[in-house]
């Protein structure tokens, strides 16, 4: 029988923890990663040699690597060493297979062989876009890692310069695809900038794929302060310009157990799960009891098998075009 194919769209650590959970199920995975990063070790390679952001691109490699746990561990090493600029090794990797390579698309490719990477990973632009956003009270500030500094209710963000053009591949996974998975991650600096590029937003609304939003647990302070689940899923429509989601995996139950003083110190939340907004969208609410669990850090998480499992049920339940091979 054909493999489904599922397509993962995002940034940050919630790409790649859901790569790493889907990784050991039998489809076929492509994640299209945002390069709009621009701060630590991914600012200071991306202005020095003039790259897309390689961190998240990194942290994805990584989790859908299968080569010896050595090997991923130095390709994650992080230098503790201002001289050495802190930098991950897997981030100095990239910035070198661009240099021999000449483009930073082909140098991904590559390294996704030397890791023996268990899936497709695409940058959603060849270039370097700078992340913009327009405040609540008219403020625009540039750069990704400064918008959640601002602790301003986001009206909209844009890139600059405009007109920027897709990786082909990434558009072309998204029409391929039969179950496109966005979230989880934060919301305007991880999961929108890829659904900036006009073919892309494009794809998303046109692609006969079942499109899914994982939706976060705990709001993001100076992103999603207050935000309910259908809020998150307005943000997405509005950039993209029409509704799409047909789906959201969203936690409905309030933790019993201690969560970490940190969240209250930051003025984070949980995510309400807000039902009858969601299903005045026609839009179909996905949950299960063990979702979301606190670690040995206090910190809510979902529970990354649980998820991964969720996922590909959803695929076989929904995706009707499996065929079986001549």
């Amino acid at each position: 029988m054909r493999r489904l194919s599922i397509c993962l769209m995002g940034g940050g650590t919630g790409l790649s923890v859901l790569a790493r959970g889907l990784k050991a199920y039998p489809v076929d995975i492509t994640a299209i990663v945002t390069v709009a990063d621009d701060g630590g070790s991914t600012g200071k390679i991306r202005n020095e040699m003039n790259i897309p952001a390689p961190g998240d691109i990194r942290n994805v490699l990584a989790a859908l690597s299968d080569v010896e746990p050595l090997l991923e561990k130095l390709f994650q090493y992080r230098f503790d060493s201002d001289n050495l600029g802190r930098h991950p090794v897997g981030n100095l990797m990239l910035a070198a297979m661009t240099d021999i390579t000449d483009d930073f698309g082909h140098a991904v490719r590559e390294l996704s062989k030397i890791l023996n990477v268990k899936g497709t990973v695409i940058p959603s632009t060849n270039t370097s876009p700078v992340l913009n956003a327009v405040m609540e009270d008219g403020e625009i500030v540039v750069g990704e890692s400064l918008i959640p500094t601002k602790n301003k209710k986001i009206e909209q963000v844009f890139l600059t310069p405009a007109q920027i053009q897709p990786m082909s591949e990434a558009v072309e996974a998204l029409y391929d695809a039969d179950l496109i998975v966005m979230g989880p991650g934060s919301l305007y600096t991880s999961i929108i900038p890829n659904m900036l590029l006009d073919e892309i937003a494009e794809a998303l609304v046109n692609s006969k794929a079942k499109k899914l939003y994982v939706s976060n647990i705990m709001t993001q302070p100076g992103e999603t302060t207050d935000y309910t689940v259908s809020d998150h899923i307005n943000a997405i429509h509005k950039h993209v310009g029409a509704p799409f989601i047909e789906f959201v995996i969203a936690n409905r139950k309030m933790l019993n157990e201690k969560i970490s003083s940190t969240y209250a110190e930051r003025n984070a939340s949980f995510v309400k799960c807000d039902e009858n907004e969601i299903m005045k969208m026609a839009i179909e609410i996905i949950t299960d009891e063990n979702l979301v669990h606190v670690n040995e850090d206090y910190a809510v998480r979902h529970d990354n098998n649980v998820l991964a499992d969720m996922i590909y049920e959803l695929a076989l339940s929904e995706v009707s075009t499996i065929q079986v091979d001549d």
